[in-house]
């Protein structure tokens, strides 16, 4: 019926299957690490300090200081502050201090709501894998800041019944040089996949050398702490050049 956390929990939390609940999961525990390996489904999820390595599905999601490497999924409203997530799709959205997205897209039906100084970021063409090394990002690569009032893109879906509008916040638009970059070099597919399989990874892959010359493994409290480290800063992205020389795109002609 109802997964709750103590918030006094101290300590490392592992849930290493699927967490499903009729009604709530509460986790609010602001000095514990609680990871989940897999998927969460139920009518209420808040999360504080927490790493998703699958996705998050509910009526009502609230997520604070947290990753969700997959998607967040909400049938009524999402609250996001200060937190890194694949995606989002919901009616209602709120978002609060700074917000990334790895992947391209993310999708609500009203407009979000945005607290003032509200930063929301776009990681998809980032150079996971070089600062997961240690190593020195590609030149091109970076953050895209996404304006939710200049890049939204407004669609209207419909049959012959009813009609509904949904709204993208996506980077598409921006991303004419990205035809430039070799993204397979940034190993980004690579490590949000080795994120997203969890405990079902048979062995432990690497990304090559890192910076000290060491094999660059791929485990998940690994993983995990390079998400909580560029999300408090600790590491540190580039903002993505927009410049490009138009030679270069009319040189691949």
């Amino acid at each position: 019926m109802e997964l709750y956390v103590n918030s006094e929990a101290t300590g490392n939390i592992s849930f290493k299957k699927s967490v499903g609940s009729a009604n709530s999961v509460v986790s609010r525990a602001a000095n514990c690490n609680i990871v989940f390996y897999s998927d969460i489904n139920a009518k209420s999820v808040t999360l504080y300090n927490a790493f998703v390595a699958g996705s998050v599905y509910a009526d009502e999601i609230i997520l604070e200081n947290s990753v969700v490497i997959g998607g967040v999924f909400a049938t009524q409203e999402i609250d996001l502050t200060h937190s890194i997530v694949g995606t989002f799709n919901a009616p209602s959205v709120k978002i609060a201090q700074t917000v990334s997205l790895l992947l391209p897209s993310a999708f609500s039906i009203e407009k979000i709501i945005a607290v003032p100084d509200t930063k929301l970021y776009n990681l998809s063409l980032a150079d996971l894998g070089s600062l997961y090394k240690g190593l020195p990002q590609s030149e091109n690569s970076g953050k895209i800041e996404i304006d939710i009032h200049t890049d939204e893109i407004k669609s209207t879906l419909a049959n012959e019944e009813i009609q509904k509008t949904l709204r993208s916040y996506t980077v598409i638009g921006k991303v004419l040089a990205a035809d430039l970059l070799d993204t397979d070099k940034f190993q980004n597919h690579f490590l949000l996949t080795a994120a997203s399989l969890g405990s079902q990874l048979l062995k432990t892959y690497d990304m090559g050398m890192d910076k000290d010359g060491k094999p660059a493994t791929l485990t998940f409290e690994r993983i995990r702490d390079f998400f909580f480290d560029i999300l408090h800063g600790k590491i540190e992205i580039q903002p993505m050049d927009g410049k490009f020389d138009i030679s270069q795109i009319t040189g691949k002609f």
